[in-house]
């Protein structure tokens, strides 16, 4: 998993320079954990890591510039960030 997260963490800095590497990170470890949980209770068979990577680079490329902006509107992700202490 480790390489995965990885992988992804840095493609995010890349795309968005607003973000720490620490926030990058948590930012994916969210993302691959609702895409799995959602992708799960939709009662879809699990089709591998692979699969939950090419899908959250792809949302890496469409909304990786913007993610720290999120934060603003979603209570469940700020919640998240509080919790890691990113923000004073």
């Amino acid at each position: 998993m480790h390489d995965y997260f990885e992988r992804l963490t840095n493609r995010l800095l890349e795309q968005n320079d607003n973000l720490s590497y620490s926030e990058a990170r948590t930012w994916v470890e969210l993302l691959w954990e609702d895409f799995e949980a959602t992708y799960a209770k939709s009662g879809r068979n699990y089709q591998g890591k692979e699969m939950t990577e090419r899908i959250l680079n792809q949302w890496i490329d469409n909304h990786g510039s913007r993610l720290h902006e999120i934060l603003l509107e979603k209570p469940k992700y700020r919640e998240w960030f509080d919790k890691k202490k990113f923000y004073h």
